[in-house]
């Protein structure tokens, strides 16, 4: 029995379930509001250039800024979030990046676009990274992908609300003598400073400092997943960030996810600019139209993780993708706006299918303070497409003035990804039931 009264230890399962009741929907709000601060310059893109005088080509490097301070902060990070714990160090997070996304506010040109951006970017290091390797120490294996998945429902959650949202905040232009999109960065930023305080309160470390968990339910989890990344850890032989660099399976995983942000970037910042060259449209409008195909990603995170329950079936729906994505795009590119929309929304339903399953990779074959880290270094490295991939459409709508014209970098490269998602491959061979207990998984 229990300390919970009579209750009867619940089943691995139950357990699951319940872990996922209790700790993502404050995760999702997070990243919702984490992805509405630092994609939301999309909808300002056009005013900006109108009242500040921003080229095409100075908001692809502000937007693309944001990834490099991100990048080059993302493992030290998260080594410090895997000492001081996920409640505190997401908590700090939160608040730096409200505040700094709220004065964007005051962007006054080109310089000061590039220095708060790079600024929330430092802020912001270490959230999504953290997070999956958080994510590691609640759920085994089998129920990662998923889990993965439903946290990634943030990012697609947010570009559904955060577009039409923009839209209507920039109809505030003039009240109190502030430009709409400078209300629309404040009301935007601040509430994450709220969400900081909550997260502080109600999110455990770990599954033994769970108040919805039993001490026999929560050594269980932790003892299934200890055992899981110790034999992990000892068919890859990677123990050490220095041993990352040797293995070709995680410098394979990097060089996926490197074209997938490339793709999914260059939509998040160019997209509203793309659907606002259809016609003549309100902000409102483009706002809805911009919604659509981050419905078909939310659909797809959904439900596509929940079928990666083994390594090759993890690589196969990492490739069919990658098919997608180059299809997607490049639809996009040669279509016209309505053809052009739902090769949009093939490519973000694919980029949504493949990231949260490419991420739980790195945790069949690391462990401990090198899986934390490793997570880090996959996102460092993958997060220079999200410089790439703005700036490139970016110079390139500047130099042709076709908005589509980056398109076709987006479909080369994830060409090249496609191919490599081939050679993919799970670090470890034996796969444990979920259902298996302590006393037949020994801990670590």
């Amino acid at each position: 029995m229990s300390d919970h009264g009579t209750q009867a230890m619940r089943s691995p399962r139950e357990v699951s379930r319940l872990v996922t009741r209790h700790l993502m929907p404050l995760l999702i709000a997070a990243y919702i509001m984490s992805f509405l601060d630092r994609t939301n310059i999309g909808m300002a893109k056009e005013r900006l250039e109108i009242d500040l005088g921003i080229s095409a080509t100075a908001y692809g490097i502000g937007a693309g800024l944001f990834f490099i301070t991100y990048a080059l902060l993302e493992i030290p990070s998260n080594l410090i979030l895997h000492k001081v714990g996920a409640r505190f160090w997401i908590t700090r997070i939160m608040v730096s990046w409200g505040l700094i996304s709220a004065a964007m506010m005051f962007v006054q040109g080109e310089w000061s676009f590039y220095i708060l951006r790079m600024l929330l970017g430092a802020a912001e290091a270490g959230l999504f990274p953290g997070v999956m390797y958080f994510l590691t120490q609640w759920f085994v294996r089998e129920d990662r992908a998923k889990a993965n998945g439903i946290f990634l429902l943030g990012v697609a959650l947010a570009s559904i609300i955060g577009a039409p949202l923009g839209g209507a905040l920039l109809t505030m232009d003039g009240i109190g003598g502030l430009h709409g999109w400078q209300w629309m960065f404040l009301i935007e930023g601040l509430p994450a400073c709220f969400l900081a305080i909550v997260v502080w309160k109600m999110l455990p470390d770990r599954p033994t400092q769970a108040k919805f968990l039993t001490p026999e339910e929560a050594a269980d989890l932790e003892a299934r997943i200890a055992a899981e990344e110790t034999a992990g850890a000892d068919a890859s032989g990677v123990r050490t960030m220095g041993d990352i660099w040797k293995d070709k399976q995680m410098l394979l995983v990097v060089s996926v996810y490197l074209t997938e942000q490339i793709a999914i970037y260059a939509m998040t910042f160019f997209l509203p600019s793309i659907i606002g060259g259809y016609g003549d449209l309100s902000s409102v409008e483009i706002g809805l139209l911009t919604a659509i195909p981050w419905i078909f990603a939310a659909i797809s995170c959904s439900i596509v993780p929940r079928f990666a329950t083994t390594g090759s079936r993890s690589q196969a729906i990492v490739t069919i993708s990658m098919v997608g994505i180059c299809t997607g795009f490049a639809l996009g590119a040669m279509s016209g706006p309505v053809v052009g929309l739902i090769g949009f929304c093939l490519g973000a339903a694919s980029c949504f299918a493949l990231h949260p399953v490419l991420f739980t990779f790195p945790a069949s074959r690391l462990t401990g303070a090198t899986l934390a880290g490793g997570l880090a270094f996959v996102n460092t490295i993958g997060l220079f497409g999200g410089f790439l991939g703005p700036y490139v459409m970016g110079f390139m709508e500047d130099s042709t003035g076709n908005k589509l014209s980056g398109l076709w970098f987006v479909v080369g490269v994830c060409a090249i990804g496609t191919v490599l998602s081939l050679f993919l491959k799970y670090g470890e061979t034996t796969r444990r039931r979920a259902e298996v207990g302590p006393s037949a998984v020994p801990a670590k």
